[in-house]
């Protein structure tokens, strides 16, 4: 499993690192430390998160989109037969992309691992970052 430094995640969230920091301080996203020291978050705990986040409508959330790109984490994965959905959340938007079930599976794309929306015109294409 995928997991974040604070700003990793702050990044993702479209927030400062000091506002991830303090979320994680008050239990807002659940956090552990790794052998240096550094706190991470699990890439599941961030992606719930950051639904949670979007959902409440926090005004403390920032974001920019430029040129189209959605940096942000995967929240859902479903894989039919042939095709597939992928979910991900990218600061306050949820961007849906269809896609082939070859295609989520060729990059490695699973809940709480980062990646990147691209929108043209009616299209939403995914990029693993």
């Amino acid at each position: 499993m995928q997991s974040y430094t604070i700003g990793q995640a702050a990044r993702l969230l479209g927030v400062s690192p000091d506002t991830a920091r303090r979320w994680a301080d008050a239990g807002r996203v659940a956090t552990r430390r790794d052998d240096t020291g550094r706190r991470l978050i699990d890439g599941k705990d961030l992606a719930a998160f950051s639904v949670e986040l979007a959902g409440a409508g926090d005004e403390d959330v920032s974001y920019t989109s430029a040129r189209n790109a959605f940096p942000g984490i995967v929240t859902a994965v479903k894989l039919g037969d042939v095709a597939a959905q992928v979910e991900i959340q990218a600061g306050p938007h949820r961007l849906v992309s269809l896609l082939t079930r070859e295609a989520v599976e060729e990059l490695g794309l699973e809940v709480g691992m980062e990646a990147t929306a691209r929108v043209k015109s009616t299209n939403v294409h995914i990029d693993r970052s």
